[in-house]
């Protein structure tokens, strides 16, 4: 492994996760498909045994994903994002409280409540942007709660003060996780922020091309990171060889997507605002975002995710989608293409989502295309709604 931990973000994706540096080696990592390892003696802790508990190729990713989020510790890889998820949520003690965003990733909130359920926790939704509703919950919430942040929200772009929550959460004994999914790890580091945990959902930015599905923790402490690996260990919610070789190849362009996406993300976002065809647009990086400056302050950059409320309801928002040619009516986020969907067709989606909320994840295409395609979309969905 290359010693980068003294790169910047931009460097540490191509260079973190390579194989040592001596003549004749590869630059890339093999894959290595086998799902025992020879041995006699009792294992040590970095010796491999059986692909369930650890394999050389999941360890580059890891290694990257670590060192991309500032942690000491190499992340743990998973099957997938809820993988990850639900094995961090084992983290809430039995009978403990959860406090989470009540715009969190719907998925997220299923599972959520499915623990709480089976589990006796005491599960408590916030807006997580009032910071003040926050404080009280966990006022309210006895010792040691946990405190899961979306920043920003999914679908809803809401910005929580991740200093002052971490803050409140750790001066009651309790944890702070984050799921650092929208943001990635070069717009935002919640472990440089006081967070515990940080949870991703690597099929989507990180390994950035649609074609895998992968999940990630990230924990610097020690307790927390085997707790959550034992988890895996057990459950056995572990990576293919092939689709972790895969995510580290997307993230080697992590960079020089994000940047891209960004970019036009926030370049649509102005050109939309105010449009006649258009009720609210909503992207941190917008003055008129109600937390732009807690975005701004926190953030290194501001997503490539926008939300687009056309005029005329829910039926102009399905016609826009459905009259996008550059754009892809579907879901997920963060791959090369640009994505567009009603949230709300979705039956697990939040109530509070309104009904007529597109959610955009802008990718690397000409700014210009993506412009005119959603603008005659927007064009053809007010005529076919008038």
């Amino acid at each position: 492994m290359t010693d980068a931990t003294h790169l910047r973000p931009d460097s540490l994706v191509v260079a973190a996760g390579r194989p040592p540096r001596v003549p004749g080696a590869p630059v890339n990592p093999p894959v290595v498909l086998s799902s025992t390892y020879v041995g006699v003696d009792t294992p040590g802790p970095d010796d491999l045994l059986y692909a369930r508990y650890d394999t050389e190729t999941w360890r580059p990713l890891e290694d990257a994903i670590g060192a991309l989020e500032g942690s000491q510790r190499r992340a743990l890889a998973f099957a997938s994002g809820m993988a990850a998820i639900s094995a961090t949520l084992a983290v809430v003690p039995q009978g403990g409280t959860l406090v989470l965003p009540r715009h969190s990733y719907n998925v997220t909130l299923v599972a959520a409540r499915a623990h709480a359920e089976q589990r006796g926790l005491r599960l408590v939704e916030v807006d997580i942007a009032d910071t003040d509703a926050v404080l009280a919950a966990l006022a309210d919430a006895g010792q040691t709660p946990v405190l899961w942040l979306e920043s920003p929200t999914n679908p809803m772009l809401e910005i929580a003060d991740i200093p002052a929550l971490v803050a409140a959460a750790h001066e009651r004994g309790g944890l702070v996780v984050a799921d650092n999914t929208f943001a990635t790890p070069l717009a935002q580091r919640p472990l440089a922020l006081g967070a515990d945990v940080v949870v991703h959902s690597v099929t989507k930015y990180l390994a950035g091309h649609s074609d895998v599905v992968l999940g990630a923790v990230v924990a610097d402490d020690e307790r927390l990171w085997t707790t959550i690996k034992t988890q895996r260990d057990v459950h056995g919610g572990i990576p293919g060889p092939w689709e972790s070789w895969l995510a580290l190849r997307g993230l080697r362009t992590l960079a020089l997507r994000v940047q891209r996406s960004q970019a036009s993300a926030l370049e649509l976002a102005r050109r939309l605002e105010g449009h006649e065809h258009v009720l609210e647009v909503r992207h941190p990086g917008l003055p008129s975002h109600p937390q732009h400056e807690r975005a701004r302050d926190q953030m290194s950059g501001f997503g490539s995710i926008l939300t687009l409320r056309p005029h005329g309801g829910a039926a102009a928002a399905a016609a826009v989608a459905a009259n996008v040619r550059l754009w892809v009516p579907g879901t997920s986020l963060g791959g090369v293409e640009s994505l567009i969907e009603r949230r709300r067709r979705l039956p697990a989606e939040p109530a509070t989502v309104p009904e007529d909320l597109l959610r955009l994840s802008v990718g690397i295409e000409d700014v210009e295309d993506l412009a005119a395609d959603l603008l005659a979309a927007l064009e053809a969905a007010a005529r076919a709604t008038a």
